[in-house]
């Protein structure tokens, strides 16, 4: 029997309980050294404050922390602790503190020194703004020179840094109110986190102008704070009498009031992008159970990437063209060319007559370019197109949206573009994973600014990174117990299943054709092997299961080809949902994203509707026996005015079916 943190969120360890803290009218979070979600009413002020140690890699090294004293109480508090990052050379160490006042201004102070010499890219703060309430918005930066510069946070991602050599920000939080952040011992500036899809600009040090790595010499101090205050206009002194809670409308408590509520809007309809699957990379063949399984998620295609300069890619395409088959879907063929390009295309061309796979898509990719340029496109086409016309012939980057928006895409040249996503490029907490989905929809809006109407494609979505594609050198090598880098163990999880919930109705909604997710089989697919987990104790998998994920795949693959409706969430880093509609059916999707029983209304429903909840209750026996669970009918319950109360218990994703209105 699993443990039941490992059902929630892969691994058994309780998650850490973030403390609510309050200066004067502000509320915030205090969660393991850092500061979360400081708001002014409804008011989201700023995301998140804290202290980053970055590697040669660009790895972020984590924090222990020790000594950790809180002080609080209605108007005020005051944190102190100890942070240590060790991890193969880099010992760096550092003594925190942060103080709120009864003023609402909060100052947070690091004092580190390192312990041994080593190569970093970064030492410092990170302090994150929250795109919903900054994208478009005025601001205006001090500059280390003493100038002002006014600008505004960017609405559509923005492929450089919008702001530089920074010494304060202040953005407009209420009218002739502004809060304005400091930065001291270092030199800051601002990067668009959209582009990694995580949900902020986010302000740093120290500027990516100057070179990296950098050593750092043993015993090297490091002393640098951030200080938020207010400012009753953008050019005016800074306020020093305290900010009253009724004047600036109330302080809120950080839990969301219950019930969180669900709505459904049907006259807003897209079309569910299809939706494939990679190849497994542990590069086991399918079993026929393995096989059964995935043809009841109605995938569109299969992922295969080949690398043409790799002795073994004739043997990868003949296995992934025969369990394509097995499935009855085409294959979306992944390209990666060398300088070679002409004799590899001419090879491939000779194994396509040979093997005879379904090509639909290919995305053609240079091992040497993080976006593909036009010559190996049209190289592509000039070998390729006759084999099939009716493939696509697409590119663009097998790494993150950034790549994408810095190296734009040759669009005359191409039938679609391609970028890859996933929420862990610089944070990987539960919350932090859950904020992504909600700005996935800005790198589509921002792509169309530069593709038009090309189609879009996200191949692939997965939890982690699958590479590093900014490596300046050698991965360090893993602990016997470590999970390789691409592999998370939230895979198995219902969170896992939250997650990819949220994220399909994201892409969906924002119009994009078609998303590959994840691998079939073993610990980065939809799936376990028959063999198991390699690593059971750091991924508590069951052999010959299937994730909670697949569930949700399986749910959505039933209305393949059929639309999405519109919905919103009163509380959407809480819970998430997607609404489904296909020949007079609709189906609602709702899950928990949170570790705490959730009350949820879902709005806009029919009379009668069924319902099946997927949560720890049934959780290990869905996953054992799917076909059991996914042949089980469904609860049938009466709705009051078009309304359904569900309590969600944590991670739980429900599935509420009906006949349309």
């Amino acid at each position: 029997m699993l443990p039941r943190n490992v059902l929630y969120y892969g691994r058994e360890e309780p998650l850490p309980e973030p403390i609510e803290l309050c200066a004067g009218p502000l509320t915030l979070l205090y969660d393991q050294g850092d500061l979360r979600y400081i708001k002014l009413g409804n008011c989201e002020v700023l995301r998140r404050v804290y202290v980053a140690v970055r590697d040669r890699n660009w790895g972020t090294v984590p924090a222990v922390l020790a000594d950790v004293k809180i002080e609080k109480n209605q108007e005020s508090f005051h944190v102190t602790y100890d942070a240590t990052h060790q991890q193969g050379e880099i010992d760096f160490c550092w003594r925190g503190s942060i103080t709120g006042d009864e003023r609402g201004h909060i100052a947070f102070v690091m004092d580190g020194v390192a312990r041994s010499t080593f190569l970093r890219n970064r030492i410092g703060f990170c302090v994150l703004h929250p795109p919903k309430e900054c994208a478009g918005q005025p601001c205006k930066v001090e500059k280390a020179d003493g100038t002002i510069e006014t600008g505004t946070f960017p609405q559509f991602i923005a492929p450089q840094a919008p702001f530089l050599d920074m010494r304060s920000i202040a953005h407009e939080v209420q009218p002739g109110l502004w809060a304005q952040v400091h930065f001291s011992g270092d030199v800051f500036e601002m990067e668009d986190q959209r582009n990694w899809t995580d949900a902020s600009y986010k302000t740093f040090c120290t500027p990516l102008r100057l070179p990296y790595p950098v050593e750092i010499k043993a015993g090297t101090k490091v002393s640098q704070s951030v200080r938020l205050e207010f400012k009753q206009n953008a050019d005016g002194e800074t306020n020093s009498s305290p900010l009253t809670r009724g004047r600036l409308g109330g302080g809120l408590s950080l839990e969301t009031p219950a019930p969180i509520t669900l709505s459904i809007d049907s006259t807003s309809v897209t079309s569910l992008p299809r939706i494939g699957l990679g190849t497994a990379t542990h590069g086991q063949p399918l079993t026929q159970q393995e096989i059964a399984r995935l043809q009841v998620l109605n995938l569109s295609h299969l992922r295969v990437d080949l690398t043409l300069s790799d002795a073994q890619w004739q043997t990868t395409l003949r296995q992934t063209a025969q369990e394509a088959e097995s499935l009855e879907i085409g294959l979306e063929v992944a390209l990666f060319l060398s300088d070679a390009a002409t004799a590899e295309l001419a090879a491939l061309r000779v194994a396509l007559e040979e093997v005879k796979p379904n090509v639909q898509r290919w995305l053609i990719f240079h091992v040497a370019e993080k976006s593909t340029s036009a010559q190996w496109v049209e190289l592509a086409r000039e070998q390729l197109s006759s084999y099939d016309p009716s493939a696509q012939i697409g590119a663009g980057t097998n790494a993150y949206f950034t790549e994408l928006n810095r190296g734009r895409p040759p669009l005359e040249v191409l039938d679609c573009v391609a970028y890859s996503i996933n929420p862990q490029v610089h944070a990987f907490d539960n919350a932090s994973l859950v904020e992504t989905t909600e700005v996935v929809p800005d790198t589509v809006a921002s792509a169309r600014q530069f593709c038009g109407e090309l189609p879009i494609i996200i191949s692939p979505i997965t939890l982690k990174p699958r590479f590093n594609p900014d490596a300046t050198g050698s991965a360090l090598a893993l602990a016997p117990d470590e999970l390789p880098a691409p592999v998370d163990a939230r895979q198995v999880s219902l969170f896992g299943a939250g997650w990819t919930l949220a994220s399909l109705n994201s892409l969906a909604q924002s119009g994009v054709a078609s998303m590959t997710y994840y691998e079939t089989t073993g610990w980065c697919g939809v799936m376990e092997t028959e063999q198991g987990s390699p690593l059971l104790p750091v991924f508590q998998s069951l052999p010959g299961t299937v994730y909670p994920l697949y569930h949700v795949l399986a749910d959505v693959g039933e209305f393949a080809q059929g639309q999405v409706l519109r919905t919103t969430s009163s509380a959407a880093l809480q819970v998430q949902g997607i609404a489904l509609t296909k020949h007079g059916k609709i189906r609602v999707l709702a899950a928990n994203l949170t570790h705490k029983l959730q009350e949820v209304v879902v709005k806009d429903l029919s009379a009668t509707v069924w319902v099946r909840c997927l949560d720890e209750t049934n959780a290990e026996a869905a996953m054992e026996t799917p076909e059991a669970f996914r042949m089980a009918p469904k609860a049938e319950r009466q709705t009051e005015a078009e309304q359904l109360t569900l309590h969600l218990l944590p991670y739980a994703v429900a599935c509420i079916d009906m006949e349309d209105k």
